[in-house]
């Protein structure tokens, strides 16, 4: 299984590249969220992703995802699959496919060759596309949201998405039949606790606690580093010393 952290920033030659938005392409026909997808290489390039898994409604996960659908576009039947929870799929009704933000794909897809198709994620109720085996799974979040187990026939990796501390996800990470890799948000620096409560995302304190929760190893990547305060962040993950954690590289692909 191949896994990809698309960048969404584009620095100077030297400098880092930010987290902004966030989209994984998982196998180059597979993306988990859309917040960059639509910005990603060509059209033939986006045209390859058949199905978009989004975690949640918040703009750094959805952004692109008007941009990906038209630039997919083929006018074939088998259009592009977009699936979320019942909170995902009605907002991206009201909110961005409405006439006023984006034209409404959702309507004109009623006709034949649609835009977009949609699928209902039930939380626990296993998905197959594209040879791969994905589970969504409740995380805690502001608004609903989910994790995802993503599983081959050899491979296996944990994309939690937002989240402050959970069970679910690690009980389900246990229970797995393969997992190699974890990819966990550290969002907030240790001094930013009660914003990072308040918002339901993770410092790197309580990333060291919901690694904890792991009964197995794995690789642990740490991902959605907030971009203002990177450097602090990374600083704190690495006292943590971790055994085999790592920041996430954008635009490199992990294999495993």
């Amino acid at each position: 299984m191949d896994v990809k952290l698309l960048p969404s920033s584009f620095p100077a030659p030297g400098e880092q590249r930010c987290h902004y938005l966030i989209t994984y392409l998982i196998n180059q026909t597979v993306a988990i969220d859309a917040g960059c997808l639509g910005y990603y290489g060509v059209p033939a390039d986006q045209a390859r992703v058949r199905h978009v898994f989004v975690s949640h409604s918040h703009s750094d996960h959805t952004a692109s995802l008007p941009v990906f659908l038209e630039n997919a576009f083929e006018a074939r039947s088998d259009c592009v699959v977009v699936h979320g929870g019942p909170a995902v799929l009605e907002s991206l009704q009201r909110d961005l496919f409405n006439d006023r933000i984006w034209p409404d794909f959702i309507a004109l897809s009623k006709t034949d060759p649609p835009f977009i198709k949609l699928d209902t994620l039930v939380s626990g109720r296993v998905v197959e596309v594209e040879g791969l085996r994905i589970t969504p799974i409740e995380v805690n979040h502001t608004v609903p949201t989910h994790g995802f187990l993503i599983e081959d026939d050899h491979s296996g990796v944990l994309i939690a998405s937002d989240t402050g501390p959970t069970d679910e996800l690690w009980r389900v990470a246990n229970a797995a039949a393969h997992l190699d890799a974890v990819f966990l948000e550290a969002a907030f620096p240790n001094e930013m606790q009660d914003l990072a409560t308040l918002s339901k995302h993770l410092t790197p304190a309580e990333f060291a606690g919901e690694i904890q929760k792991m009964q197995r190893p794995v690789k642990i990547f740490a991902v959605h580093l907030k971009a203002r305060f990177r450097d602090k962040i990374k600083a704190e993950l690495d006292a943590l010393r971790l055994h085999d954690l790592a920041i996430g590289e954008f635009d490199h692909t992990y294999s495993f």
